[in-house]
């Protein structure tokens, strides 16, 4: 998985007062979870852009003044009107210890079902995954090769390598649904199969 550094400076400071203080002054207030002691430290609004932004997943490391901790977005408070980000928890990763983060879907391949004119829908755009943080994946790869019209495809038909899945068995990653034109034509083709024969008919 890709990584983004962010630098900050710890800081001695953490009440309301300082807080506000910080923010003000165009900074972020952090805290660093999962090691021996919650390490609280800020870094410029800035520095969050690519790993707050995005659709994509990412590690971080996080360096304060020499020292460089390996860690994971786990929280983040955004003010509801101006989208500024108010706040940032971490999670701090051990190379033996498995972790579990949110990482996007990637559609692959060619549906006939699409090809048909059917709609694909993408239920799941996110998937829970938990392993070493030296096997967390970019992003889930999901295949819709074999979808045709009207089928779904299950979390149990990706393919993973070195990480596990969160889901349960019956989560449906994405599904192909027959589109209004797909419906009409099959209800107009429908329609002309029934009337053929009764034309035909002997009086």
């Amino acid at each position: 998985m890709k990584s983004i550094t962010i630098k900050g400076s710890e800081r001695e400071s953490v009440g309301k007062v300082a807080t506000k203080a910080l923010r003000n002054a165009g900074a972020v207030p952090c805290v660093l979870y999962g090691g021996d002691q919650p390490v609280h430290f800020s870094a410029e609004e800035k520095a969050f852009k690519n790993l707050v932004y995005t659709p994509n997943a990412h590690t971080v490391v996080i360096e304060l003044e020499g020292k460089s901790f390996n860690a994971v977005l786990q929280d983040i408070q955004v003010h509801p009107v101006s989208d500024k980000v108010l706040h940032i928890d971490f999670f701090q990763l051990f190379d033996d210890k498995e972790i579990t983060m949110e990482v996007p879907v990637k559609i692959t391949g060619v549906s006939p079902g699409v090809l048909l004119g059917g709609d694909l829908r993408l239920n799941t755009r996110r998937l829970k995954v938990k392993a070493l943080p030296k096997n967390l994946p970019d992003y889930v790869e999901a295949n819709i090769s074999e979808l045709q019209m009207g089928n779904k495809l299950y979390v149990t038909k990706l393919v993973v390598d070195n990480y596990k899945l969160l889901h349960p068995d019956n989560t449906v990653v994405c599904q192909v649904k027959i589109s209004r034109a797909a419906m009409k034509a099959a209800q107009e083709a429908a329609k002309a199969a029934k009337a053929g024969p009764a034309k035909g008919k002997k009086k």
